[in-house]
């Protein structure tokens, strides 16, 4: 931290004596987290926020009374608050995050984990304190493209590139940008590959609730998948996955692999694999997250032939990756979160 650069104030919620008091001292270790108090429930922490306005709340989304969602629901329209969920492995986490959560972390399973979920912790309060809280929406509906959108892309003229693989990339934000997408595309969308960051255990949940609100199947990558029509595939946590070229088929490698651009699976790790492998027309995506990990790789996609898509600045929670890649050139066109579906689907009809 810099001499004049202010420390980032944390309020920590948390209904367990234990848990808040191994959050406070961890995170007080670090030079530039000051942790400014603490909530046990709801209600406490709604009156601690008025009082010592934080910057940043680390919040257990399992508690007594009000729980977390119902709690985020109320707080955020009033109180746009970053928040850090501290979760177990449940699909709640997912709900939490629609209701207007920045990002989650996994609580640690053992003593030997406890460091790493520390400093993962304290990297996403970073995040989040520059972050932009998103108004909470209803959970658990569907919003559609227009109808004109949805239909099958074989009765609207045809497209325009009989095959085509599609890559995503994502992470501070993700989730619920990624559904944003995913849910105005038709059922028979050409195939596609998600990398979103995400601690393991939380990428094949996250798959299922996708494939409940979106028209085509989503399931979580297995080593060996082929890609293909109606089917998006999400890159199993903590493997790095690469499309990989078998005559006029495409399978996704998952395996393991060191950490590229600091994350695995890498956003730069499978657009790079598409910009080498894929013989046939493809597009690439690159949306909200911190830091720059999917921007080299799209560049090598721009420069491969791929038509690249990137968030804009006003849609993202964080302008990271999707800002360094047009910087560098990488983006073809830049659209809002709920454009960017819109966007796809006419240059898949049209070539434009």
């Amino acid at each position: 931290m810099l001499p004049n650069q202010r420390k980032i104030r944390v309020l920590v919620v948390d209904d367990s004596a234990v848990a808040r008091a191994f959050l406070i001292k961890g995170l007080s270790a670090y030079p530039y987290i000051e942790v400014v108090g603490y909530a046990i429930n709801a209600l406490d922490a709604k009156a601690k926020i008025l009082r010592l306005h934080p910057d940043v709340m680390t919040l257990d989304v399992e508690m007594p009374g009000t729980n977390g969602i119902d709690f985020l629901a109320q707080l955020l329209p009033e109180h746009p608050l970053p928040v850090i969920l501290v979760s177990s492995l449940s699909l709640r986490v997912f709900d939490a995050l629609a209701a207007g959560a920045v990002d989650f972390v996994r609580k640690p399973d053992g003593i030997e984990s406890r460091e790493s979920f520390l400093r993962s912790l304290a990297q996403k309060i970073t995040v989040a304190s520059c972050a932009k809280v998103v108004p909470p929406r209803r959970t658990g509906t569907a919003v559609h493209a227009p109808a004109s959108a949805c239909l099958p892309l074989s009765r609207t003229g045809g497209s325009a590139f009989p095959q085509t693989i599609i890559g995503l990339g994502a992470s501070t934000g993700g989730t619920e940008a990624t559904l944003e997408v995913l849910r105005r595309l038709p059922a028979d969308i050409p195939g596609m590959v998600i990398v979103q960051h995400m601690p393991p255990g939380f990428t094949k949940m996250y798959a299922q609730r996708l494939d409940k609100l979106c028209a085509m199947e989503v399931r979580e990558a297995v080593n060996g998948d082929e890609i293909h029509p109606g089917l998006a595939l999400i890159a199993p946590a903590d493997l790095q996955a690469r499309v990989v070229r078998m005559g006029t088929r495409y399978t996704l490698s998952c395996q393991p692999g060191d950490k590229v651009s600091g994350h695995r699976p890498s956003v730069d790790v499978l657009f790079s694999s598409m910009a080498s492998s894929v013989k046939c027309h493809m597009v690439g995506i690159i949306m909200t997250g911190m830091g720059r990990d999917g921007a080299s790789g799209l560049l090598e996609m721009r420069k491969a032939g791929a038509y690249t898509i990137g968030q804009d600045k006003d849609s993202c929670v964080v302008y990271g990756m999707p800002g360094v890649a047009h910087e560098i050139g990488a983006v073809t066109i830049q659209a809002s979160c709920e454009n960017i579906a819109p966007v796809l689907i006419q240059h898949l009809k049209t070539g434009k």
